[in-house]
């Protein structure tokens, strides 16, 4: 299956190879049973039916896939998405019932538009850019349609946008995107909360160079970096936004940045600044984006949310990863890349190189303290071979005996702070011959002040092997395994061996 579309599969191109024998027909009914399969195994066949209608402004029955059962999953989910990286002082969370709060930044407010606007076929709605203007070889939008309508005259590969100027990122451009119900914004979520505080609120959306009222007990900066399904991030920070925070900063010692990020977001342009005394990236939190993220402000939960990559101090940092193979006009189907970084991406990389990052992978703060304690590591077979016994490799999953324990690992964690949250345990392991650290592990226990819990990991034969080009098998490296627990990749209190 290749999506949208592809000159070698259509067109009838497939048929004439399987006629021609230049593709053999149990190929060809291999790749339908597959697709076939995977919409049998995880679609509902219901009445009357799923989906979208092929024409949405006319008259339609409308089916509603909302559970309302999923509602506080949802909310919960935005909620632990927040990674805080900065909290200078215990400036978050913010003092009760605030007198005076500024607001700032183009992704502070919803979207001025959301709804379907074409007939059928492609428009911003479906895919998640109702908060930009403009898409890569495509151009700008009107209000009706998606087409090569040019607003500003410029070309339809003009260069790729860096933030979504537009309102709040709540979702991820392309066929993944959210149309949730409602877009609950981080403005309006404020609005109530000052409401229920009798707080003053300001705010400027508008401009770069704000103006900033000197009694304002905090500012909050609202910038973004968006990405999409068919372009790739022209970088890792964008002017326009680095420009408007240090603008803030320069007439607010207490300037909180929250940054709606598809990926990576570097800060290192302003991250050391004394004004700047909370940073938040929020992710892409969906509908309820301004109500978890005035919860994690104002301290009705403590965030829990750790970094899933790694932030570097510099773009360069990250290697060959910036560099991908482009195709060109003549090689678009056949483009080469080598992947001489291998499996040192992200952290293993970074810890290869011995750099240094800004934020490290697993990284994240509460606004409680935790202790790590009483690590023990063994093995639970008797007997570990190198490759796992044979199983029936067609079943879902893949081979069932890769997913046999043989090894775990537990430690004690104490909230030693003063509020109730929770703590996101994290296990690394050292495979012999492979990279210094591995994640192989996690845990979120939420704990009261003074409470305890034994957190447990189990691992497996596949998390403690290697693939084997030769043998064409996952395989366990002989030798002696280092196990950490701790609270990210770089900060590992404890430490244990497990003999193999």
């Amino acid at each position: 299956m290749v999506m949208p579309n592809s000159p070698y599969w259509q067109d009838g191109n497939l048929t004439l190879m399987v006629t021609n024998g230049s593709l053999a027909q149990s190929r060809l009914d291999d790749m339908a049973t597959r697709i076939v399969a995977s919409w049998y195994r995880y679609s509902e066949m219901t009445s009357p039916g799923t989906g979208m209608p092929y024409d949405l402004l006319a008259p339609h029955v409308m089916i509603d896939a909302r559970d309302p059962a999923s509602q506080d999953t949802i909310m919960q989910g935005a909620v632990e998405g927040h990674v805080l990286v900065k909290n200078s002082n215990g400036a978050l969370p913010l003092k009760k019932s605030p007198r005076l709060l500024s607001l700032f930044g183009y992704d502070a407010y919803a979207p001025l538009q959301n709804t379907p606007t074409a007939a059928a076929g492609f428009s911003k709605w479906p895919f998640g850019l109702e908060n930009t203007q403009y898409v890569p070889g495509i151009g700008y939008f009107n209000d009706t349609y998606w087409g090569n309508v040019f607003l500003s005259g410029e070309p339809a590969d003009a260069p790729v946008p860096a933030a979504a100027l537009n309102g709040t990122l709540w979702t991820g451009g392309g066929s993944g995107a959210s149309t949730p119900a409602y877009i609950d914004a981080p403005f309006d979520a404020f609005q109530r909360r000052a409401r229920t505080d009798n707080t003053f609120l300001l705010w400027d959306f508008y401009r770069p160079n704000p103006t900033v009222e000197g009694a304002s007990e905090a500012c909050i900066v609202f910038i973004n970096a968006i990405a999409s399904e068919g372009w790739d991030r022209p970088n890792l920070a964008d002017d326009y936004s680095d420009t408007l925070v240090e603008n803030v900063a320069a007439q607010c010692n207490n300037t909180m940045v929250v940054i709606h990020n598809a990926g990576i977001r570097i800060v290192d342009r302003w991250i050391d600044n004394p004004n700047i005394t909370a940073v938040i990236y929020a992710h892409m939190p969906g509908q309820d984006s301004g109500q978890a993220l005035v919860d994690i402000m104002y301290g009705d939960v403590s965030p829990s949310g750790r970094l899933p990559y790694t932030v570097a101090k510099r773009d360069t940092d990250y290697g060959n990863t910036l560099g991908p193979a482009l195709p060109s006009p003549a090689e678009l189907w056949h483009t080469q890349d080598n992947f001489t970084e291998g499996v040192y991406i992200d952290y293993k990389h970074f810890l290869a190189q011995n750099i240094t990052p800004r934020f490290e992978f697993g990284y994240g703060l509460t606004y409680s303290e935790f202790a790590y304690s009483g690590l023990q590591v063994q093995s639970v077979a008797s007997n570990i071979t190198q490759q796992a016994p044979s199983g029936n490799a067609t079943q879902e999953g893949g081979d069932p005996s890769l997913w046999r324990t043989i090894a775990h690992a537990s430690c004690t964690i104490t909230n030693t702070g003063s509020v109730p949250a929770a703590e996101v345990a994290q296990l690394y392991v050292h495979i012999p011959g492979g990279p210094a650290r591995v994640l192989r592990g996690f845990e979120k226990v939420y704990l009261q002040p003074g409470e305890s819990a034994t957190v447990r990991f189990e691992l497996t034969y596949k998390d403690l092997s290697e693939w084997d080009v030769v043998r064409q098998r996952w395989v366990v490296q002989r030798g002696e395994y280092t196990v950490w627990v701790g609270k990210s990749v770089l900060d590992t209190s404890l430490e244990g061996r497990l003999m193999v």
